[in-house]
């Protein structure tokens, strides 16, 4: 059976993850968490699953590259010089870095692109998202990739379309741009909506996240799918082949 390391294992995610792992068909190589090293566990792990956090990242890869173990990298919160350690890893070993691993969200983003490519710049994207008080970073990974989604399918960077810190007199809503506004409180695992706001109609798309379960599930499933792939970076839609 394959033998998935976990870094970050003591967090929420982490032991969500290794409670999973024996369903899927796989077996539990280890973990580690902060101030740990990751070069043992991925030495034993045919691959690795990372939810630790962003300044944990290139000594994750290190060992990984070293070992030549394919990862998934689930940690949000990633920088531009993140990403590019993350492309500099893919050219030695298997990545797959998401925003969010759940099989509905991928799905989700595939509608948001298609919605977005086919109403014009005069219909408004706006997306909402609701998480519980611990999470740190804000907009969440998860609606960044929806605006990613919806900014491919524009034809734009999100870069150039993202506006996520109105406050104050900000005057009237400028067209073609992608808002944000973030929600923090209680336990809320992850609610995401997407509003295409037109003249006298709107489309909402949206998921709901009921519990922690549904993104251990698709982690480890994409891990599996990870695999014996080449070099290269990959990411959900492939999964799932959308």
């Amino acid at each position: 059976m394959t033998a998935i390391g976990i870094i970050g294992s003591a967090g929420r995610m982490g032991q969500a993850l290794a409670a999973i792992v024996p369903d899927l068909g796989a077996t539990l190589a280890g973990g580690i968490d902060a101030g740990g090293d990751p070069a043992g566990i991925a030495h034993d792990s045919d691959v690795l699953v990372d939810f630790s956090s962003p300044s944990a990242l290139e000594r994750t890869l290190a060992a990984a590259r070293q070992a030549g173990t394919p990862i998934l990298i689930g940690t949000t919160g990633l920088t531009t010089t993140h990403h590019a350690m993350i492309d500099a890893a893919a050219a030695e070993i298997a990545v797959l870095q998401t925003g969010n691993v759940s099989l509905g969200v991928t799905l989700l983003a595939k509608l948001v692109r298609e919605a977005a490519a086919r109403l014009g710049p005069e219909w408004d994207i706006e997306i909402a998202e609701f998480h519980h008080r611990h999470k740190v970073d804000a907009p969440s990974g998860t609606a960044l990739l929806l605006g990613e989604a919806a900014a491919a399918g524009r034809g734009i960077p999100l870069a150039e379309a993202r506006v996520a810190d109105r406050a104050g007199l900000t005057g009237a809503r400028s067209e073609g741009t992608i808002g944000f506004a973030s929600l923090r409180g209680g336990s809320v695992a992850g609610d995401h909506q997407i509003v295409f706001a037109g003249e006298g109609e709107r489309i909402e798309l949206g998921h709901r996240a009921e519990n922690r379960a549904i993104f251990a599930r698709g982690a480890i499933t994409a891990a599996l799918w990870l695999v014996g792939k080449p070099a290269g970076r990959y990411a959900m839609d492939e999964v799932l082949g959308v």
